[in-house]
């Protein structure tokens, strides 16, 4: 049995075999003590700054290029990230290749230009503003509340006003989601190493946080998923980041470390770089495991949800077809034994391993592995539905949902 939330004795006190995204101001303190073991993770992360162009004065592309120029990057990054944390210069974390475009910088710190550019958007005295996030530290956000109020003490400087709303983590993704936050703090941490999985999960043309889509950065995006060259991949990558730069839809700031505790008589523990931790393999010496993350799971279904909370423990419950190896990126067989394509990769077909079973002891068969597909796929069936039915993985990484009415990568119950 696992149980990702807390666990009381009968003192009171919490009973816990790991916790995961250690603040890095007790990393020193796991390190030196026996009893623990700490499990790093590389950065394959980004955390922004986000405006929505549909709200003013965001709608003034010369007011985000302001707001990028106001944000010391370095002294959020330094002050607040675990070692081994750098300041972004782009959307897509270094380790994301292709994607990250090598030697490419963000605009530099600089107040005075930042005022400046305010001044030429119609704003000299600056404007009042809101800015939202979830109080919920994520490996991209180890202190949301102290990042969040640097953000505005830097932001005073040059005459924005910045009230500050923490919101409660189910509403604040959906709301964002939905398009309906002027100007939030949120962040990225990697389920696959490939430009996909930052780029199309968050520039295509289904993607409705930052407001109005950006048709050319959308278009560079798909271009980039239609080749399978990894320099003619990058091409296009380049030209995103060029346009993510020129558009600023949000501001990166840094590309954060994390890590999970484990007790050290945990045998199996390990760290995931997608935050996948795979608990079967782990052994505490007895019959449960009591594993500490930063938020409960929104639901149990997974096809609907984008937060990291709800993935780790649908990972826990549901078999993919392929899977990572433990601790690692190496792609290696789950329900899948082998797989091949066709020349033009346009046919991919699966063999299922022998004696997969149900937990209720049931066969497993490919009609079901496709029945599980057109679930979240196909908008017209009967069972296409989610707690907020905007299934954003399927419409950003897909292109469209199967029987679509708008095919631009809508998903959503019609």
């Amino acid at each position: 049995m696992v149980r990702c939330f807390q666990r009381r004795t009968a003192g009171g006190q919490v009973a816990h075999d790991a916790i995961d995204n250690v603040a890095p101001e007790d990393i020193a303190g796991v390190q030196k003590d026996s009893n623990l073991k700490l499990y790093p993770r590389a950065p394959l992360t980004t955390v922004y700054v986000a405006m929505n162009n549909t709200f003013k004065p965001f709608d003034n592309e010369k007011v985000r290029q302001a707001v990028a120029m106001a944000i010391d990057r370095k002294r959020i990054t330094d002050n607040f990230y675990a070692p081994g944390s750098v300041a972004a210069e782009q959307f897509a974390p270094p380790g994301i290749q292709p994607g990250n475009s090598s030697g490419m910088q963000w605009y530099k710190y600089d107040p005075a230009a930042a005022k400046k550019a305010l001044a030429d958007a119609g704003y000299p005295n600056g404007f009042d503003i809101t800015l939202s996030y979830r109080d919920v530290v994520r490996p991209y956000l180890p202190s949301p509340s102290k990042v969040a109020q640097d953000i505005q003490a830097q932001l005073k400087d040059i005459g924005i006003n910045v009230k500050l709303q923490a919101k409660e983590s189910g509403a604040f993704l959906d709301s964002a989601r939905s398009g309906k936050e002027p100007f939030f703090l949120l962040g990225w941490f990697a389920d696959f190493p490939d430009a996909t999985n930052f780029f199309d999960t968050h520039f295509s043309t289904s993607i409705k946080q930052w407001g109005t889509p950006y048709s050319d950065i959308a278009t560079e995006i798909a271009a980039g998923g239609a080749v399978s060259d990894p320099a003619e991949r990058q091409k296009h990558y380049d030209k995103v980041n060029e346009l993510l730069k020129l558009h600023v839809p949000m501001v990166p700031l840094a590309y954060g470390t994390s890590a999970v505790a484990f007790k050290a008589n945990v045998k199996g523990a390990h760290s995931s770089p997608f935050g996948d931790e795979s608990f079967y393999v782990m052994d505490n010496g007895s019959d449960k495991l009591v594993f500490m993350q930063n938020a409960e799971p929104i639901t149990l279904w997974c096809g609907d949800e984008a937060d990291g909370e709800t993935f780790r423990t649908c990972i826990q419950l549901y078999e993919p077809l392929l899977n990572y190896e433990i601790g690692g990126t190496k792609v290696i067989p789950a329900l899948a034994e082998s797989f091949e394509g066709n020349k033009d990769a346009t046919v991919w077909t699966f063999h299922l391993r022998k004696g997969a079973k149900f937990f209720d002891g049931q066969e497993l068969d490919a009609n079901d592995v496709v029945a599980t597909y057109a679930q979240q796929w196909d908008v017209s069936s009967s069972l296409h539905k989610g707690r907020q039915n905007l299934w954003t993985y399927f419409g950003s990484l897909l292109g469209a949902c199967l029987n679509s009415q708008k095919g631009d990568g809508d998903c959503a119950k019609k």
